[in-house]
């Protein structure tokens, strides 16, 4: 059976990450990791983590966990962290390891990140997929929103226990 892990991003998961492009339905939604890896060589923090969804050790998939500023447009809670530019392959959509994937980062983040307590993010209401899967992950919309660049919002957060 194959297993779905995180893990802090490598040099060595960057090749399979930049070579992949998501379909027109999605590219709206999120950046790719090569665009993210271009946003975070910019930043001058250190506070935004990239994190590949490895499938049986091959990266098939990324997000951030952000520490920085931003999450404050989302949460006043310091001991939060925002998940960002998720993105799947898309070989490998449709098997459920972006939930699997999403269902581990709890641990993750309790493991790394021991003082977090909040979880939170923004998807835009047009990314009905990514809303139920965070839903069904156990985020919660309390019907906060904003306007983004591409549309309005949900801003989800999910506590840990």
């Amino acid at each position: 059976m194959s297993q779905i892990q995180l893990k802090f991003y490598e040099p060595n998961h960057h090749d399979e990450l930049v070579n992949y492009t998501l379909p027109e339905d999605q590219i709206n939604f999120t950046a790719l990791p090569a665009q993210t890896f271009e946003r975070l060589k910019a930043r001058t923090d250190n506070n935004a983590k990239p994190i590949t969804i490895l499938l049986d050790d091959k990266p098939i998939g990324f997000f951030v966990l952000d520490y920085g500023e931003d999450k404050y447009d989302l949460t006043p809670n310091e001991n939060s962290l925002l998940l960002r530019s998720l993105s799947i392959n898309p070989a490998f959509q449709g098997n459920s390891y972006g939930k699997i994937a999403m269902n581990l980062v709890d641990d993750f983040v309790k493991t790394y990140y021991p003082t977090i307590d909040e979880l939170v993010l923004a998807v835009n209401f047009k990314n009905t997929s990514a809303y139920q899967l965070y839903i069904k992950v156990g985020y919660t919309d309390d019907g906060s929103q904003r306007e983004w660049n591409n549309g309005m919002q949900h801003l989800l957060r999910k506590k840990l226990k």
